[in-house]
């Protein structure tokens, strides 16, 4: 809760207990300073740190107590008596007024980004790139070509000015609420929580040039929710460009206005068998891979000036590394099969197109939710679902027959990649949305079980722990100490030996 919203709120406590206090006939002195406060209170925290509409409440009752000492002011044969019935009524109301506010501001705060641990301060870069040689396939309404908005996060050598939003994007703001399932102005609030990157500011000196990660978020997510991952790397000597899959995001905004919404779930139907819904996983995946070599493509354009930015001559094309969440996870695994890229981190991700290439036999890191790992060791045990659970899961045993086939050639493929240098993790009381910003949102999605037990933060600081210590295992021939095994450190993190 930010200061001035904080003090609003109490302010309009403090009104409401005068009310109770000063009786009829008593010097209401205190009530007319009280509300003169809360008054310049409402004024700062509208002006200073922005409406929201978590506050509605108190804005009201601030306004009503302000109209009311007005009104009792300036009538010179005083206010008449009020019905007991209806002050009680006020008072509940306004109480329940209080309550309410309470709680939504609890639900939904201002958030601060956990702070980046590396020597480095940070700057941030947006691009706009279309690939001309790819046709759009997820918006049959408007022809045209593939494009992608990408962010970059990078080393900066000295940071200017106020940091940059952490959505600067506003206006998808009202998609992503309808993507939780909320009303459209729930998450207007967000506009207000800030990064801790700065602006196109210059690239830090201290190397002639700096690896580079391209990140890819999940399903109907967006590159703002890995900004806390984006933003640490960087801060530790990376350069992370952090990819909005066009039409696989909740909402993405081009620099023309134009905001496009998901629609590579049109790919899906529940009607679909299990074999045409993977292959309609494959086709959205190869897209999706896609998008990844035409970024790397252009962070070569980039590199030779051809395309203005302040990274120019400053990426180190021949360390690469990738990591996605979820089915961006996946693409992380399968963009690894493009020689360009080093290595790469896969953050609970099922992985697609296992039938369409050979072994990658490339180190590569897979850090799952508990939940997605007991899921996989249910595969290794051969243990079989009742038929309660398959009722309670709404799926048949045909199809879980065939996801089971499918994790085993996962499996498969994992330990491959941990024979050549990778490793298999999962980290203690995590759930899927544990690995993206989600997590700091809102305590109700902890309540709600879409997050996990573990505390936003501490799951933020692990995870970001070994995904530095990977790539700079790889890219920077360094560190590599927490993946040898376990670390008292971090006693939540477990290594899958029963998977390999």
């Amino acid at each position: 809760m930010r200061l001035f919203e904080l003090l609003l709120f109490l302010s309009n406590i403090g009104l409401f207990a005068l009310t109770f206090l000063l009786k009829k006939g008593r010097n209401r002195t205190p009530l007319f300073v009280a509300i003169g406060i809360a008054t310049l209170l409402l004024i700062i925290q509208w002006t200073v740190e922005g409406y929201r509409v978590q506050l509605f409440f108190p804005y009201c009752i601030t306004i009503i107590f302000i109209a009311i000492s007005a009104y009792s002011y300036f009538r010179k044969n005083g206010p008449k008596k009020i019905p007991r019935f209806l002050l009680g009524s006020a008072y509940t109301a306004i109480a329940i007024m209080f309550f309410v506010t309470a709680g939504l501001m609890y639900a939904f705060p201002v958030f601060n980004l956990p702070e980046p641990t590396g020597e480095f301060k940070v700057g941030t870069q947006t691009f706009h790139l279309v690939d001309t040689n790819r046709e759009e396939i997820f918006d049959k309404a408007r022809e045209g070509k593939r494009e992608l908005m990408v962010q970059v996060w990078y080393p900066v050598k000295v940071g200017t000015g106020k940091y940059a939003p952490f959505i600067p994007d506003t206006p998808i703001l009202r998609y992503m609420a309808a993507n939780y399932g909320l009303p459209e102005f729930t998450l207007q609030h967000l506009k207000y929580v800030s990064s801790h990157a700065y602006s196109g500011a210059e690239v830090s000196s201290a190397q002639t040039s700096y690896p580079l990660i391209l990140a890819n978020p999940g399903f109907g997510s967006s590159r703002f929710l890995h900004t806390s991952q984006a933003e640490n790397l960087a801060s530790h000597g990376y350069i992370v460009a952090v990819i909005d899959h066009t039409y696989n995001t909740f909402a993405t905004e081009f620099p023309d206005g134009r905001i496009t919404t998901s629609r590579t779930n049109d790919l899906f139907s529940p009607d679909d068998d299990y074999r045409t819904g993977r292959e309609n996983r494959d086709k959205l995946g190869k897209v999706l891979t896609s998008d990844v070599a035409f970024t790397l493509d252009q962070f070569e354009l980039i590199q030779s000036g051809q395309i203005s930015s302040p990274l120019k001559g400053r990426i180190d094309l021949g360390h690469v590394g990738v990591f996605g969440h979820s089915i961006g996870g996946a693409t992380a695994y399968d963009a690894s099969y493009d020689p360009r890229i080093t290595v790469g981190i896969d953050l609970d991700g099922g992985l697609y197109r296992l039938r369409e290439s050979e072994d990658l036999r490339k180190p590569f890191l897979f850090i799952n939710s508990e939940s997605y790992f007991e899921e996989l060791n249910r595969v290794i045990n051969n243990r079989v679902y009742t038929d309660a659970e398959l009722d309670r899961m709404g799926s048949t045993r045909e199809w879980m027959d065939q996801v089971t086939e499918d994790k085993k050639l996962e499996l498969e493929r994992m330990r491959e990649t941990a024979d050549a240098g990778g490793q298999i993790l999962y980290i203690e009381n995590t759930e899927h949305l544990n690995f993206t910003d989600v997590q700091f949102i809102s305590p109700v999605f902890n309540m709600l079980g879409i997050t996990g037990k573990i505390a936003p933060e501490r799951a933020n600081s692990v995870i970001n722990a070994y995904m530095l210590d990977f790539f700079d295992m790889y890219l920077k021939n360094q560190g590599g100490d927490l993946i040898k095994g376990p670390d008292s450190r971090f006693p939540e993190v477990k290594f899958a030996t029963s998977l390999l």
